[in-house]
């Protein structure tokens, strides 16, 4: 049994932040039930690399979900969505404001009729603030928040993915709420301020230092060290045959830059299997920088993958429907006319 067995989630929303707050939700053992729009189903299902005639990212974020497809927007859909939503502890959205008013699955909406209810909307701004009403995506949110250092483009979707992880544990929350009030809540998750939070956080290049970056090895394959603790900084030092080196960890100026150029020059002396090999047995946070395709094969992410959920694909789109609109008391005549409208 897992924490969330027997919690039900309906998941309203788009793309990356709610599909990875609701998979987090999923791997606790909720039963994540995905409303797409019949007329394609989740924009993701088309962004990025296939394999196997599937969308790696959809795959990714939404495995161990049911799809069900409903038009929000047709008039005929409300019966049904209300339906479902009686039968739901938390809902997730990812629209704006005014378009969750409008799509009647607001919070104010929907709590009104489901008291035990947990409402969760995952938007750019928030509810309120001058912006909230604003379209954008994470490379925006990042600007606004000081993120980005031009011309460079920004790593990972912090914005979305944060926003996704402050959604979880909001949910989580409130369910612990609801146990002991017996009223459900509303959690309110801006992605910009998700992207605001990180820059509470240093950067990579904040700690750079000859102790703590990557270095390019004589085959062009590149080594990450991370060794802060001075601990770590000497083992690598002596190591690598330079034990003078290890009063100079956190040397500034013409210090710092002449400590790097050495180990930057000894580094590609040799290739990444011969490192790896020489530090085989040294305790000093160095490791190789994989390539996607090795990190598929390293064997603790096999091992941990393996073991840590249940293998269930991401559903096709609308997969489920059938299923999970019978358990809500709608008949086949009528999946038959929706469905003969287009609606589901």
């Amino acid at each position: 049994m897992r924490p969330l067995d027997g919690v039900r989630v309906l998941d309203l929303t788009r793309l990356l932040p709610g599909a990875y707050a609701t998979l987090l939700l999923a791997d606790l053992g909720a039963d994540v039930v995905k409303i797409e729009d019949p007329r394609g189903g989740d924009g993701m299902r088309t962004l990025g690399p296939r394999a196997g005639g599937r969308t790696v990212y959809f795959e990714q974020l939404n495995r161990g979900k049911r799809s069900v497809t409903l038009d929000l927007r047709a008039p005929e859909a409300a019966a049904i969505l209300a339906a479902l939503v009686a039968r739901a502890d938390v809902v997730v959205d990812s629209f704006r404001p005014s378009t969750a008013r409008r799509l009647g699955v607001d919070a104010e909406t929907l709590r009104a009729r489901h008291a035990r209810l947990v409402c969760a909307s995952i938007s750019g701004f928030g509810h309120t603030g001058p912006y909230a009403e604003r379209a954008a995506h994470d490379i925006n949110y990042q600007a606004l928040a000081g993120l980005l250092k031009p011309p460079a483009l920004p790593g990972p979707l912090v914005g979305d993915i944060g926003a996704a992880m402050q959604a979880a544990i909001g949910i989580l929350a409130a369910l612990i709420q609801r146990q002991r009030t017996g009223e459900g809540s509303f959690v309110d998750v801006p992605i910009h301020e998700a992207a605001l939070a990180w820059s509470m956080f240093p950067t990579t290049d904040d700690l750079m230092h000859a102790c703590y970056t990557i270095y390019e090895t004589s085959d062009g394959e590149w080594l990450a060290l991370g060794a802060l603790e001075p601990k770590f900084w000497r083992g690598f030092c002596e190591r690598i045959g330079r034990p003078d080196l290890v009063p100079l960890q956190h040397a500034t100026g013409d210090d710092r830059s002449r400590v790097l150029d050495e180990v930057r020059a000894i580094m590609r002396s040799r290739s990444r299997a011969e490192w790896l090999a020489a530090f085989a047995d040294a305790d000093v946070c160095l490791t190789a920088v994989y390539t996607r395709d090795e990190v598929a094969v390293d064997p603790h992410v096999v091992a941990r993958r393996g073991s840590a959920r249940p293998n269930r694909r991401a559903p096709a789109l609308g997969a489920d429907t059938d299923a999970v609109l019978e358990e809500a008391g709608v008949t086949e005549d009528a999946r038959s006319q929706l469905r003969a409208a287009r609606i589901i």
